[in-house]
């Protein structure tokens, strides 16, 4: 049955493995209902960047074709995840001087100030994807949230920028001009997850947020209601996979069916001694392995995950510093085990995350796989005018300043 077009709002996830897609619809009460959810097999994408533009663009419209027929409307405009080991965060600071006689400061001087932050160093062939604001400063008084009709001479923020390898961000923008269907905005993936997962409570004690996926592992981390850093590691759960293949000697694809079937990460002490038959999920394959076997592989490669994102966090001074703990989610977090080895390698409380924020009468919306493309219509949904084009620039543009200090600082 066709639906209005009034708030319609699409989020699409990129991953290695799978493309995910959300469409919400806001109620008049302000409700964001998801009314529809689609996955499809991805090609042309590797560790959240383009690789193939035409294998792409086909898995892309094939997921775009999928979800069309379940809200029965076409997918004019959408906001885009981006991943990939190419994606870079660094802090900065804007200077300005107010110019007005009076001092007051308005909504102007704010945009002058984001844009002074813009200045920053940027490496050769990036490109700026987001301008966070941390807080302003008049005068030398810091710890300002907003800062318009306040009165001073001297404006300043500090800010964190997050960048792109330029040729990705072209080669993904290539992919949906190919498709006919408009880039609403680019959204960094962890930024996109953290609105559909983590509170505001979380963000203000100081939260790490850990996607995994198939080939990368989205990492953020939160404290005061800012994001202190965003990372993408090029390790997820398809390297578990590996691992089982490796080191049990057998075809990948009987290795993923072990790690579906019979992987967890729990301690080897709680493992039974029991075997796994080859034959009962692959009739053609014979042997067996233990079940304290396999444990021991898989406990091995999240260890070894968790220990490169550990280092993340002792480069920021914030190793076991994070009252909320570690939140996992992304259909890698689905392993058995895996809070127990987060709790074990960062010395913090670890959980399952779950999405919220939203209503859906599709049960599949619920599932944390999907957390990325329903944190992306969240996103999507506090941007006035969202479904205007806004392309590629920096996340403070186009938004209206009341609505950024509103959605960047209530974490």
């Amino acid at each position: 049955m066709a639906r209005n077009r009034q708030k319609i709002i699409s989020g699409i996830d990129l991953g290695s493995n799978h493309i995910r897609i959300a469409v919400g619809q806001v109620r008049s009460e302000g409700i964001l209902d998801i009314i529809g959810v689609a996955e499809t097999r991805s090609e042309g994408i590797s560790r959240g960047e383009i690789t193939n533009i035409e294998d792409a663009v086909s898995s892309i419209s094939a997921c775009l074709e999928q979800i069309e027929k379940v809200i029965g409307l076409p997918v004019q405009d959408i906001f885009v995840g981006v991943s990939g080991t190419h994606i870079i965060s660094q802090e900065s600071r804007g200077v300005i001087s107010v110019a007005r006689a009076d001092g007051a400061v308005k909504d102007d001087d704010v945009s002058r100030v984001l844009e002074a932050a813009q200045t920053v160093a940027t490496p050769a062939n990036y490109e700026i994807l987001h301008i966070l604001p941390r807080n302003f400063s008049i005068d030398n008084q810091p710890g300002i949230i907003d800062p318009v009709g306040m009165t001073g001479t001297r404006l300043e923020v500090d800010a964190q920028v997050i960048l792109g390898l330029t040729n990705q961000i072209k080669n993904l923008t290539k992919c949906f001009a190919r498709t006919g269907v408009k880039v609403n905005e680019l959204v960094v993936n962890p930024l996109a997850t953290s609105e559909a997962v983590l509170d505001k409570r979380q963000k203000e004690l100081g939260v790490l947020l850990v996607n995994i996926g198939n080939t990368t592992t989205n990492v953020a981390i939160f404290e005061e209601g800012n994001i202190l850093s965003v990372k993408i590691i090029p390790l997820g759960s398809r390297y578990i996979t590996t691992d089982v293949a490796i080191g049990l000697r057998v075809p990948i694809d009987l290795a993923e069916m072990i790690k579906v079937n019979y992987g967890t990460a729990l301690p080897l002490s709680m493992i039974k001694s029991e075997k796994i038959d080859f034959a009962d999920l692959d009739q053609r394959e014979r042997g067996s392995a233990s079940k304290k076997e396999v444990s021991k592989i898989i406990r091995g490669r999240c260890e070894k995950m968790f220990k490169l994102i550990d280092e993340e966090l002792v480069s920021i001074g914030r190793k076991g510093k994070l009252p909320a703990g570690i939140v996992l989610t992304g259909a890698g977090s689905k392993l058995e085990g895996l809070t127990d080895v987060a709790k074990s390698v960062f010395k913090i409380p670890a959980s399952l995350g779950s999405s919220r924020g939203f209503v859906s009468g599709n049960n599949k919306a619920l599932d944390i796989s999907f957390a990325t493309a329903v944190g992306l219509v969240i996103w999507g949904m506090k941007r006035p005018n969202q479904q205007e084009t806004r392309g590629r620039g920096p996340s403070f543009r186009g938004r209206g300043l009341k609505s950024l200090f509103k959605n960047l600082f209530s974490y």
